[in-house]
């Protein structure tokens, strides 16, 4: 039996799927990978990316914070791509429970996909750290240096940066979905980000399948592991 005739099977034994989820499932829609090698991190900018992407720097360097998110972090052109589809397909036809993602480009939605836990927020949704009027992303990407609000009170991306802690509610919900799987789909990371790669502990099945282009630290835990595009892959599954 292929891998592939392999992870058809499982899914097709699954009622209650869950799929954890980064970078790797956005990258074939056209969205850069932080740690890939054409990634963020080999761009020439002054400071690293996750020196840029923390809270200090956005408080410290908030001109600069906003130069490097408008041009690197807001990819409003980007499309959902086969794995999006495929999830939001799964979702629908009642198999897959809810994705966990560490993504912030709201293209699992985009999809169609209706239970979706965003651990590190999304660049869709910005909002008045004076008076919370929420913003869209294209108001941000319009705007000139530090965008502001109508009331005069800067805005700030609902994103979690480093140093920031994840949303507790989303946590729990994450937590609760990934504890009563009886299939995990690990796809597209490269599980090295903290707390969110911890969640994953929280599963107890024996189903833990693991598609990433590059080897992870849980591929000796896992029931199966393919190597390879997500997207490629998700578009050979069949639903129903």
């Amino acid at each position: 039996m292929t891998e592939l005739e392999q992870l058809q099977k499982m899914i097709d034994e699954s009622n209650s799927i869950v799929f954890f989820g980064g970078a790797g499932v956005s990258t074939e829609s056209g969205i850069p990978d932080f740690r890939s090698v054409d990634g963020l991190y080999h761009q020439k900018y002054d400071y690293p990316p996750e020196t840029i992407l923390s809270h200090t720097f956005y408080r410290q360097k908030t001109s600069e914070f906003y130069r490097f998110y408008r041009d690197k972090m807001l990819c409003l052109s980007a499309k959902p791509n086969a794995a999006h589809l495929k999830l939001a397909e799964l979702e629908k036809a009642g198999k897959l429970k809810a994705i966990v993602t560490q993504n912030i480009d709201g293209l699992h939605q985009a999809a169609g996909s209706k239970t979706v836990y965003e651990l590190h927020g999304s660049v869709l949704r910005n909002y008045c750290e004076s008076c919370g009027k929420f913003y869209d992303a294209q108001y941000i990407l319009d705007s000139e240096d530090v965008p502001r609000c109508e009331c005069g009170g800067f805005i700030k991306p609902d994103v979690v940066l480093y140093e920031e802690g994840l949303d507790n509610t989303v946590m729990t919900n994450a937590i609760r979905a990934i504890a009563s799987a009886d299939m995990l789909i690990i796809g597209g990371t490269s599980l090295v980000v903290y707390p969110a790669a911890g969640l994953i502990d929280y599963y107890k099945g024996n189903k833990l399948v693991v598609i990433n282009k590059a080897p992870t630290s849980r591929d000796s835990m896992a029931d199966l592991v393919i190597s390879g595009p997500i997207g490629e892959i998700f578009s050979q599954i069949t639903v129903g």
